[in-house]
């Protein structure tokens, strides 16, 4: 993939929850077949963000939309981290 390609992938979770630990290992095995800038955000550094979030997470974003919420199914982030590496 060309470095000029960038893709961000942000996941909006909190401590000590289980389906947040199981999306992050799933991206973080993404990491090793795709480049993409992993950015973590722990919504209760914020009320705003536990206010919107608290009963969604994990929510994963690829490029600023929403295209996760609860599991992040490993099939479907590999076609679409393919079609941005493109």
């Amino acid at each position: 993939m060309s470095l000029s390609k960038k893709i961000k992938v942000e996941i909006y979770s909190k401590p000590h929850c289980h389906l947040c630990d199981q999306a992050k290992s799933v991206l973080l095995a993404a990491q090793k077949k795709f480049f993409f800038n992993l950015i973590e955000v722990d919504i209760t550094t914020d009320k705003i963000l536990v206010e919107e979030y608290k009963e969604q997470i994990p929510v994963v974003f690829i490029n600023d939309r929403k295209a996760f919420k609860f599991r992040v199914d490993e099939n479907e982030l590999y076609k679409r981290l393919l079609i941005l590496s493109r």
